[in-house]
C-alpha cells in the first residue's frame, strides 16, 4: 500500500497535529469564585459560549472535568455544515413549515457567523471552504426530489444537480445530488483551543480537571461545587453534549449514538491530480449517512456507519471493523486512489434526539439552568448557534428561531 503505516486506532488525528504546548493550560478550580455565568464543559459550544458572555460584558467561568476540546469537540470530523442534520421534510413534518425555515434559515446562519468569527479572532484551524452535497443512489431518487422541491418552495438555498453534474466533480455513480454552499472544514481542537485563548483574553475564566460534583440553585444565584472549589453563579449553563447523572431526568430525550471516521494518509501529487475536485464533501441521504471528505492536506476523511453507542467489552473490535469499512467503500469510490493506507480510525459518542435537533435554552425544572445537548455527530456547527442562543436567554432578548431548538417546541 502507497505510504504504508500503522493505523492508530482510538486517536484523533485534529489532538495528534496540535503542537506541544498550543493549548492554554489552566490550573485546577481551588477555593470560591463569584461570576454571572458558570459554564460546564470545556468543548466548543463552552469556550464559544464563554466568548460571547465576555463580549456581551458578562462575567464567565468554563469547567472542564479534563481537558479542554478534548472529549467530543477533539474527535468530532472537522466539519461546518450548513443543515442541521435532518432533512427539511422531516423537519417539517415534526414542528410544521415555519419552525423548518426558521431552523434550517438559524443554522446556516451559525455556520458562516462561525467561519467568520473564526477568521476574524486570526485562529489557525485549517478552515478551508467546501460545498456539501447530498447524494441519492437509484432508489432514493424520489425522495431527494422531494427534499429538493420543499427545500427550494421554503426558499431555503439549494440547487439541484443532475447524473452528468455530479460525475464532473465527484467520482459517484449516482442519479442525481442536492448541492448546498457555505460548508467549511476545520481542525476542531484547535478551533476550540483558539476560541478559549479569545474568550480568557477578554476575561473569561477557563479551568481544567475541575469536574463538577453538584449543582445547587438558590434564590439569587446557583452553586456549583468541584472537588476542590464552589462557584456562586446568577446562572449556570451545562454544555456537556448529553444529560450527565445530576440531569437523569432529561436523558429520556438523548440516545447515545456512535459515529465512525476514518482518515486516509497524505496522497501523493500525481493521486491528487486524479482525484480531481475535493472542494465537495458528499453525503448519502439513505441509512448511516456516510460521508466524505477531502482534508486540506490531501486526505481522505470518511465519517458515518452510525450506530447505538457500543458496550464497552465490544468498543475495539467494533472501531476496527467499522472504519476499516468506512474507509473500503470510500477506495471503491475512488478507484484512483486504491491502495492508500488509513491512518487514523476513531469514533466519537453523541446523543441522538427524536427530531434530529439539538436542545438549547432553559428548562421548566431546573431553575437558573441553561442547556446545550445533543446535535448531529458531523457538525460542529451547533457548538456556535448554541453560544448565540445561551447568551441571547442570558440577557432576556431572545430570536424568533431560538424557539426551534427549546424544550417546549
Amino acid at each position: 500500500m502507497i505510504g504504508r503505516m500503522q493505523t492508530r486506532y482510538g486517536q484523533s488525528p485534529w489532538i495528534a497535529a496540535a503542537a506541544r504546548g498550543a493549548r492554554p493550560v489552566s490550573a485546577r478550580l481551588r477555593g470560591e469564585l463569584d461570576v454571572d455565568v458558570a459554564i460546564v464543559g470545556g468543548g466548543l459550544t463552552g469556550v464559544a459560549t464563554a466568548l460571547a458572555c465576555a463580549t456581551a460584558g458578562l462575567k464567565s467561568v468554563v469547567l472542564e472535568a479534563d481537558t479542554v476540546g478534548h472529549g467530543w469537540t477533539g474527535h468530532s470530523g472537522g466539519l461546518l455544515l450548513p443543515d442541521p442534520g435532518p432533512l427539511f421534510l422531516d423537519v417539517t413534518r415534526a414542528h410544521g413549515l415555519r419552525a423548518a425555515k426558521l431552523v434550517f434559515s438559524a443554522w446556516r446562519r451559525a455556520t458562516l457567523d462561525a467561519a467568520s468569527q473564526l477568521r476574524r479572532l486570526g485562529i489557525r484551524c485549517g478552515l478551508e471552504p467546501r460545498d456539501s452535497v447530498l447524494v441519492a443512489p437509484g432508489n432514493e431518487e424520489k425522495e431527494l426530489l422531494r427534499e429538493y422541491d420543499a427545500r427550494e418552495a421554503a426558499g431555503v438555498s439549494v440547487a439541484w444537480m443532475t447524473r452528468r453534474q455530479v460525475t464532473a466533480v465527484t467520482p459517484l455513480d449516482v442519479p442525481a445530488a442536492m448541492r448546498s454552499r457555505d460548508a467549511f472544514v476545520f481542525n476542531p481542537y484547535m478551533a476550540c483551543v483558539g476560541v478559549a485563548k479569545a474568550a480568557t483574553q477578554r476575561g473569561a475564566t477557563i479551568v481544567e480537571r475541575s469536574a463538577v460534583k453538584k449543582v445547587r440553585p438558590g434564590r439569587r444565584h446557583v452553586e456549583v461545587l468541584t472537588g476542590d472549589g464552589l462557584v456562586r453563579a446568577r446562572t449556570v449553563v451545562v454544555a456537556t453534549g448529553r444529560p450527565t447523572a445530576e440531569f437523569r431526568p432529561l436523558q429520556r430525550h438523548f440516545k447515545s449514538r456512535e459515529t465512525y471516521l476514518s482518515l486516509s494518509a497524505p496522497m501523493p501529487a500525481a493521486m491528487r491530480k486524479a482525484v480531481g475536485d475535493r472542494t465537495v464533501t458528499a453525503r448519502d441521504i439513505a441509512g448511516t449517512g456516510r460521508r466524505v471528505v477531502w482534508t486540506g492536506d490531501g486526505r481522505l476523511l470518511v465519517t458515518g456507519a452510525d450506530q447505538d453507542e457500543p458496550p464497552a467489552r465490544l468498543r475495539a473490535d467494533v472501531l476496527r471493523q467499522r472504519t476499516g469499512q468506512l474507509m473500503y467503500e470510500a477506495l471503491t469510490m475512488y478507484p484512483s486512489i486504491s491502495g492508500l493506507s488509513v491512518d487514523f480510525g476513531w469514533s466519537t459518542t453523541y446523543g441522538a434526539t427524536a427530531d434530529g435537533l439539538m436542545y438549547i435554552g432553559a428548562h421548566r425544572n431546573y431553575p437558573r439552568h441553561l442547556f446545550a445537548f445533543g446535535g448531529p455527530g458531523d457538525s460542529a456547527t451547533g457548538a456556535f448557534l448554541a453560544a448565540r442562543v445561551l447568551v441571547r436567554a442570558l440577557q432576556d432578548a431572545p430570536e424568533k428561531s431560538d424557539a426551534a431548538f427549546g424544550w417546549t417546541r
